[in-house]
């Protein structure tokens, strides 16, 4: 995939943010160093994720994918679906008579995802998503916008799988806006995180991927940027909404 380095809006996680450039200088090596991050860390995510959370998250993301209207027989695409934190709601949303498909790049994620239920699943990208045209009612995003990177493609890909009037719904955390909430999410997720799965005595994998994420949270393009992709992508009706000034959810559908 090409790549325009010198733009902000061409990568989630900012590569021209200092923080970023620890981690990798070109596209080719952000997808590799992440792949790894994730398939390592893979069997703990989801203490980790728990913890980050504080035990919420499970409810919040079904109470989103249902505000957003996810319904029985619709078919859903779970974008960076991980190990299926997004996609286990959605299965149950859909029902039988749906249809869901999660894609992720990391295989190890996609493992440890159909140990819980039983759904169509795609290695890749959400710039390359290898499905035909107007193919899902819903896409969904988790947490995983920052990991992204080019939008603009990700966006143009959500709107061509998706048939008329379909819905995308992405949930991100962002930054706070307070330096003391920053600081304090930043420790919440860097050190205390980490530090909490490790005492479990499960999977100490997670510790790099949990440092990773507080940087990219902290690098991560603002509301209004992304906003803006979604509506240059072709979405209508784009909107922004915010709970606990952290989590944020934008949503649009297909003309």
């Amino acid at each position: 995939m090409n790549m325009n380095p010198s733009t902000q809006e061409s990568t989630g996680a900012l590569k021209s943010d200092p923080r970023m450039k620890q981690y990798f200088s070109s596209e080719d090596e952000r997808r590799r160093m992440t792949k790894t991050l994730f398939d390592d860390a893979a069997p703990g995510y989801d203490t980790a994720e728990s913890l980050t959370g504080l035990g919420s998250g499970a409810w919040y993301r079904r109470e989103v994918l249902m505000r957003m209207g996810l319904k029985k027989g619709m078919t859903l695409l779970d974008v960076a679906a991980g190990t299926g934190l997004v996609t286990v709601p959605g299965v149950e949303l859909v029902g039988p008579e749906g249809r869901v498909i999660a894609l992720d790049p990391s295989p190890g994620m996609l493992a440890e995802l159909r140990k819980k239920v039983a759904v169509e699943t795609l290695e890749g990208y959400a710039e390359a998503i290898p499905l035909p045209d107007a193919q899902v009612d819903f896409v969904s995003m988790g947490y995983a916008l920052r990991h992204v990177g080019d939008i603009h493609k990700a966006f143009a890909e959500y709107l061509r799988v998706l048939r008329p009037g379909g819905q995308v719904c992405i949930m991100e955390i962002s930054r706070p806006r307070s330096r003391l909430l920053r600081g304090l999410l930043s420790f919440h997720i860097a050190v205390l995180v980490p530090l909490l799965a490790r005492l479990t005595g499960r999977h100490a994998d997670v510790k790099r991927l949990w440092v990773y994420y507080g940087d990219t949270i902290e690098a991560a393009l603002d509301p209004d940027t992304i906003q803006e992709a979604l509506r240059r992508a072709g979405f209508a009706d784009v909107a922004c909404s915010v709970s606990l000034g952290i989590f944020r959810e934008y949503t649009g559908h297909k003309p």
